[in-house]
C-alpha cells in the first residue's frame, strides 16, 4: 500500500497539482477569512501552508489526522457565508477526535474538486495502511527536516541540527551529537541532505532496550531463526496458538530487507510489539435483547446547538435532541432556557439520517446499525414532527427508533410515542412496528414499583446524582433492575460548563445509556472513548454476564472477593518521541513520567506512576514495574498517561491511551499516544511489558 501511495504521487493529476500548491481562502469565522497558499508535500503525508507562494511555510495538517472531506454545502460556517463565498468552491477538512474543522474556499469549482478528490484519495490510501506502514512513510521525518532547516536551503548544518534536537525534545552531549553528524555526512560537505539526514536520524533512534531483547532470543545475536521467533511470540507475547505460517506472514509484512526475510531476521521493534490492538471487527454476540444487555454509546444534548454537533456524535448509538416550538409551528432545536443558537429539527433529523449509519464496523456486513434518537419535546405539536419535518428529510440510510417525550412545564413526562425514518420520510408510528424498537419513558419511583408496574420495553431516566445515590444505597437492586429494563443517565443540571462525570461508576451498575457531553475532552471522555473502542467500535458493548442476570448477586460497591480477580504487572520500559508541551519555548525539553490508572469498581480504582526522566522527551528510559490487583477485570479500564513533571506546579499533560483491561494483550507492546482531543500523536509512544496473572498476588514492585 505504501508503494501505491508513492506511485499515485507521481501519476495522479490531482496530487501533482496539489504538490505545486494553490492559493485558497481559509475561513475561521464570519469575520476571519484570509488567503493562504496550501501545498501538499512531496511525501504525500502532510500539507503545509504559507501566506504567499514563496513565503515561509509551516505545517497545516497530516493526512493521517484527517477523518473525511465534505463539500461546502455541508459546512454550517460556509453556508452562513453563501452570499459572500460560493459554496461550490468550498470544502471542509474534518479531523479525527474533537479538533476544529478546517474550512477552505478555492478560487474555482475545479480547484476545489482537485483538492477534495486528492485529499480523499490520500485519506483512503493512508487508512488502508497498517500502523507501522504509516510510521515508515517519510512524511513526518520530512516535517522534522523542514523545521530544522531554518534557512530552507535543503541542507542542514550542525548548528541547525542542534536546534532541531531541542525541537525534538533531545538533550545530547555535543561531542556525541557531532560524531553522529560526521558519520552521516558521507559527502563531507559539512551539511546533511536527504538520505544523509535519514541515516543521522536512524543512528539517533537506535534503541538499546530493543537490541537487548533481540539478543536474548537470538542464539548468535545477529539473527532470529523461525523457531526462535516462534518462541518469542509464544513465550513473551503469549500468542499460544501462533503457527509457523503466521510467523512467516509477520516477517513478510514487516521485515524490509530481502536478506532478512531469507534468514528470518525480523525487526522486533516492528513486529508484534505494536499497539495492544483491539480487533477491528465486531466480535461480541450481537443477537441478545438490545434493550438490556449492551452498554450503548450515548450523547447528551449538545450545549451549543449546531448540525455539526450531531455529525460529530455519529459514533454514538443514542443521541438526544431538545425540541421546542419555533416560528410558524416549525420545531426547532436548542438547549432549553439558554441563549444558544437554534436550528431546525428537520435539519437535525436529515443530518442524523445522513451520518449516523456511516460508522458501521467490519463484521456486521450490510446489517443496518441501530440508533436511538431521544427527542425531548417541550409543548411541541407532535403532528408537526410527522408532517413538514418528515417531508424534509434527505437520505434515509437505515432505520432508527426515536423515543418521543412530551414534557409539561413542571418537567414531568406526560406521554410518549415513537416515529421512524422510512424511505426518506419521518413516519409516525402509533402502534408497535417490526422496524422500530418501541421504548416508552416511565418515571422511576422505586425498584419494587418498577417490578410490579413496568415492562422491559420501558425506559427510566436518572440524573447522575440520583443514579450514584442508588448505587451506594442499593447497588445490587440497581444491577438487577438494569438486567431487565433500560436505564439512561444524564449529566447534572449544575454542569453548565458541559463538563462530564465518570461513566465507569454507572457502567459498574449495568446502566446501559450513560449520556456524555461528547464535545468536552478530558479524563471522562478518554474513559468513554476507550470503553467503546472494543467490539469494532460499533457503539455497543456486551455487558458482563453478571450484569445481565436479573438474579445477580453482584454489588459494585461490595464485589465478592475474589471475583475472577487478576494481578496486572506493567513494566514501563521507555518512551519514543514525546511531543513538547509548550511549543513556544524552543529551548525547553520535557521531563516525562508515566502514570498508569485503573478505573473500575471502587476497590479496583488505583493509580501509580514512574519517576520522571530529566530533560529527555525523545527516548526516555524508566524500566519500572507497577503492580495492580484487580478484583473485577471485566469492568476495569486501563489508562496510560504521559506527563511533563513540573516541581513548581501541576504536571502538564502530554498524551494518553485508554482501553479495557480485558483487551490488553500481554507481552512487549507499544502504546501509541493520543492528544487531549483524541488525535494521534504519532510517532509518540511508550514501550511496556504486560503480564496478567490469575488471582491476587502481593505487590512485587
Amino acid at each position: 500500500m505504501a508503494s501505491l501511495l508513492q506511485d499515485r504521487l507521481t501519476t495522479d493529476q490531482d496530487l501533482l497539482l496539489m504538490q505545486e500548491g494553490m492559493l485558497m481562502r481559509k475561513v475561521r469565522s464570519k469575520s476571519w477569512k484570509k488567503l493562504r497558499y496550501f501545498r501538499l508535500q512531496n511525501d504525500g503525508m502532510t500539507v503545509w501552508h504559507a501566506r504567499q507562494a514563496r513565503g515561509s511555510a509551516k505545517p497545516s495538517f497530516s493526512i493521517s489526522d484527517v477523518d473525511t472531506i465534505r463539500n461546502g454545502h455541508d459546512s454550517e460556517l460556509l453556508r452562513s457565508l453563501a452570499e459572500e463565498l460560493p459554496l461550490e468552491q468550498g470544502f471542509t477538512v474534518v479531523f479525527h477526535g474533537r479538533g476544529s474543522n478546517l474550512d477552505l474556499v478555492a478560487n474555482s469549482v475545479e480547484e476545489a474538486q482537485i483538492w477534495m478528490r486528492g485529499l480523499q484519495l490520500l485519506v483512503d490510501l493512508v487508512t488502508s495502511m497498517d500502523h507501522q506502514e504509516r510510521l515508515d512513510q517519510p512524511g513526518w521525518l520530512s516535517d522534522w527536516f523542514q523545521r530544522g532547516d531554518k534557512n530552507q536551503d535543503g541542507k542542514m548544518t550542525f548548528q541547525e541540527v542542534q536546534r532541531l534536537l531541542h525541537l525534538m525534545n533531545v538533550e545530547m552531549d555535543q561531542e556525541y551529537a557531532f560524531s553522529l553528524f560526521q558519520e552521516a555526512d558521507t559527502s563531507q560537505s559539512g551539511t546533511l541532505e536527504g538520505e544523509e539526514f535519514v541515516q543521522f536520524y536512524k543512528a539517533l533512534t537506535k534503541r538499546a532496550e530493543v537490541q537487548e531483547l533481540f539478543e536474548s532470543f537470538s542464539a548468535d545475536g545477529q539473527k532470529l531463526t523461525l523457531l526462535e521467533f516462534l518462541d518469542f511470540l509464544r513465550e513473551e507475547q503469549k500468542e499460544r496458538d501462533c503457527t509457523s505460517d503466521l510467523a512467516l506472514e509477520l516477517i513478510d509484512r514487516y521485515e524490509p530487507s530481502d536478506s532478512g526475510k531469507r534468514n528470518q531476521l525480523p525487526l522486533l521493534l516492528k513486529i508484534e510489539t505494536s499497539q495492544p490492538s483491539l480487533p477491528p471487527h465486531i466480535y461480541q454476540d450481537m443477537t441478545q435483547p438490545l434493550e438490556t444487555t449492551y452498554f450503548i454509546c450515548s450523547s447528551h444534548t449538545p450545549t451549543n446547538s449546531s448540525v455539526e454537533a450531531y455529525i460529530r456524535a455519529r459514533g454514538c448509538r443514542c443521541v438526544e435532541v431538545d425540541v421546542w416550538d419555533g416560528p410558524n409551528g416549525e420545531p426547532v432545536v436548542y438547549h432549553g432556557h439558554t441563549l444558544t443558537s437554534r436550528i431546525l429539527f428537520k435539519d437535525v433529523v436529515a443530518t442524523v439520517a445522513q451520518y449516523a449509519f456511516q460508522v458501521v464496523a467490519p463484521g456486521w456486513g450490510h446489517r443496518k446499525m441501530n440508533l436511538r434518537l431521544g427527542a425531548v419535546a417541550h409543548t411541541c405539536n407532535p403532528s408537526t414532527l410527522g408532517g413538514r419535518s418528515g417531508e424534509a428529510v434527505g437520505r434515509g440510510l437505515g432505520w432508527m427508533a426515536i423515543s418521543f417525550f412530551s414534557q409539561t412545564a413542571e418537567g414531568s413526562i406526560s406521554s410518549s410515542f415513537p416515529f421512524y425514518l422510512q424511505k426518506s420520510k419521518l413516519i409516525l408510528c402509533p402502534a408497535l412496528s417490526s422496524l422500530v424498537t418501541y421504548l416508552k419513558s416511565v418515571s422511576f419511583r422505586s425498584f419494587t414499583h418498577s417490578k410490579e408496574h413496568y415492562h422491559f420495553y420501558e425506559i427510566s431516566s436518572f440524573s447522575e446524582t440520583k443514579a450514584k445515590r442508588l448505587i451506594k444505597e442499593a447497588g445490587n437492586e440497581f444491577v438487577q433492575h438494569n438486567a431487565w429494563q433500560l436505564s439512561r443517565v444524564y449529566p447534572s443540571g449544575l454542569r453548565t460548563d458541559s463538563s462530564n462525570y465518570n461513566p465507569q461508576e454507572l457502567w459498574n451498575a449495568g446502566c446501559q445509556m450513560v449520556a456524555m457531553n461528547m464535545q468536552t475532552a478530558g479524563l471522562e471522555m478518554d474513559i468513554c472513548d476507550g470503553h467503546f473502542r472494543q467490539n469494532g467500535g460499533c457503539g455497543y458493548v456486551l455487558k458482563p454476564d453478571f450484569l445481565r442476570d436479573a438474579q445477580s448477586s453482584f454489588d459494585p460497591e461490595r464485589p465478592i472477593s475474589p471475583f475472577k480477580a487478576q494481578t496486572l504487572l506493567i513494566q514501563v520500559i521507555s518512551g519514543q518521541q514525546l511531543p513538547k508541551v509548550d511549543k513556544t519555548k524552543e529551548g525547553s525539553i520535557v521531563d516525562p513520567l508515566v502514570r498508569v490508572q485503573i478505573f473500575g469498581v471502587r476497590l479496583d480504582t488505583a493509580r501509580q506512576e514512574t519517576n520522571y526522566v530529566d530533560n529527555n522527551g525523545f527516548n526516555p528510559y524508566w524500566g519500572q514495574t507497577l503492580c495492580f490487583r484487580v478484583l473485577v477485570p471485566e469492568l476495569a479500564m486501563l489508562r496510560f498517561v504521559v506527563m511533563d513533571y513540573d516541581w513548581k506546579s501541576r504536571n502538564d499533560f502530554i498524551g494518553q491511551y485508554t482501553l479495557p483491561c480485558t483487551c490488553m494483550q500481554q507481552g512487549y507492546r507499544h502504546i501509541h499516544l493520543l492528544s487531549k482531543d483524541g488525535i494521534s500523536l504519532r510517532p509518540a509512544s511508550i514501550f511496556v511489558y504486560i503480564s496478567i496473572r490469575e488471582g491476587l498476588e502481593e505487590d512485587e514492585s
